[in-house]
């Protein structure tokens, strides 16, 4: 697959008269190698956007902080912006702002975007709801990933229903919404009564929040996934990333019905 600039100088030497028309499409419909290579430990799907919509994140537990700043170097250097790192610890982030003087870190969440850039318009609205206060670092990242791909967010924080009237006055507003993303650690019950309110999709985010019986998560993704209300859908614990592609997919389709 032609990286960018390859594509624009493609296009350039077509217009200019140099090179074929059936040059150009023999390059642009042949299939050549989508992914990169880097040293003898990664290989970057440079085309998943291109294919999916999604571009390619860097999950960085159990990598280096050398290891994260070779993959997004390569990254940049196809021309990618946005490149996010997410999980990062301050030996990651220091390593890639030393890379990439303009990186910049997202303290609650720990995600790292590297070569930042404003897109278009966002899309439609998703709406994030936590539990508690406690749950924002798991739905910034929902919101940060959300925004990069092109869609817009509200947050509603401190939701609990250990003061259901908190819920209950928010109904009128999340139905406005079209996609829900719940993050809800202890027993995750709100993402339940989230759906038994409204009609818009729910999305249950369990986090690590709790006492000890919450066991990591655990028992927040037991009581979402045996939840009795239908339909509710779950990520993994702390997975404000596969929480947010979820989101933006649906959201995409809703606000193209509505245009």
């Amino acid at each position: 697959m032609l990286s960018p600039s390859d594509l624009q100088s493609l296009l350039r030497q077509l217009a200019a008269g140099t090179v074929p028309v059936d040059e150009v499409v023999a390059a642009l419909t042949a299939r050549g190698r989508e992914y990169a290579e880097v040293a003898d430990f990664a290989r970057v799907d440079l085309s998943r956007e291109q294919r999916t919509g999604i571009p390619e994140f860097i999950f960085s537990p159990g990598k280096t902080p050398e290891q994260i700043v070779a993959i997004a170097r390569r990254m940049a250097e196809a021309g990618k912006t946005n490149i996010l790192a997410t999980k990062a610890d301050d030996a990651v982030a220091t390593a890639l702002q030393d890379a990439f003087p303009g990186a910049v870190l997202h303290p609650l969440s720990r995600i790292m975007v590297v070569h930042p850039r404003e897109g278009g318009p966002l899309l439609g609205d998703i709406a994030v709801v936590t539990g508690g206060t406690s749950d924002l670092p798991a739905a910034e990242e929902t919101e940060l990933v959300c925004r990069v791909l092109g869609s817009r967010t509200t947050r509603f924080a401190d939701m609990g229903i250990a003061c259901i009237s908190r819920v209950l006055d928010a109904v009128p507003a999340l139905q406005r919404m079209h996609v829900i993303v719940c993050a809800a650690g202890m027993e995750a019950a709100l993402p339940s009564v989230l759906a038994g309110l409204v009609s818009v999709p729910v999305i249950a985010l369990p986090t690590s929040v709790g006492y000890g019986v919450n066991a990591g998560g655990y028992n927040a993704l037991f009581s979402v996934l045996g939840g009795c209300v239908p339909g509710v859908l779950a990520v993994n614990i702390d997975n404000g990333v596969g929480a947010a592609v979820a989101a933006h997919r649906i959201n995409l389709l809703a606000a193209r019905g509505a245009a």
